[in-house]
């Protein structure tokens, strides 16, 4: 679709890039597996591009069991050394242990709310907010809910999960639609 309007974002940028606006950005989520993909994504790309981290989903999926949160949670030192030595991740060892530590949790919440999902989009009243921005420039870097869902989670020792990075993680969940009014994605995620 090279003529097609896309947010500017990922205007220009390689093939991978592009296909993760054009078929995951802002669509809704509700598999808990994937919630759990985008924290430790989001996490591991604080402080770096989001480009950067798309360009080793691959190697996140062959260091974190694919996603599965229950083995990711029985990590123990040894696996950490072992990750910490993966080239196809972030060797970051905070970054790596919040994985671990953020899969405990994971179970936490599935525990005390059924499912982390369940968990997650009571903070935007089940349904995603939608929003009406016509530029980049205009999409804010973190709002009240994002505030109050990343206090939630420090408070149940959750680890990277700032007001930024969970305003990024409800974008790419589709908790909320930041694609801009004239990007065809838009009316495509509209629930």
């Amino acid at each position: 679709m090279p003529d097609t309007k896309r947010c500017q974002w990922c205007e220009n940028s390689f093939e991978d890039y592009v296909k993760y606006h054009d078929e995951e950005w802002g669509a809704p989520v509700h598999d808990d597996q994937r919630h759990y993909e985008f924290l430790v994504l989001e996490g591991a790309q604080a402080g770096l591009s989001w480009s950067t981290i798309i360009k080793k989903r691959e190697g996140y999926r062959k260091a974190f069991a694919n996603f599965d949160y229950k083995k990711v949670a029985l990590f123990d030192e040894t696996k950490i050394e072992e990750l910490l030595q993966d080239p196809g991740i972030i060797r970051n060892r905070l970054k790596v242990k919040s994985a671990v530590t953020n899969a405990q949790r994971f179970l936490e919440v599935q525990k005390e709310f059924g499912s982390f999902d369940a968990y997650i989009w009571q903070f935007v009243g089940g349904k995603p907010i939608v929003n009406k921005w016509k530029k980049m420039g205009e999409v804010p870097a973190s709002t009240k809910e994002s505030d109050a869902l990343s206090q939630d989670l420090k408070k149940r020792g959750f680890k990277f999960v700032g007001t930024t990075i969970i305003y990024a993680h409800m974008q790419a969940c589709g908790l909320v639609n930041d694609h801009t009014t004239d990007c065809f994605r838009y009316k495509e995620v509209l629930v």
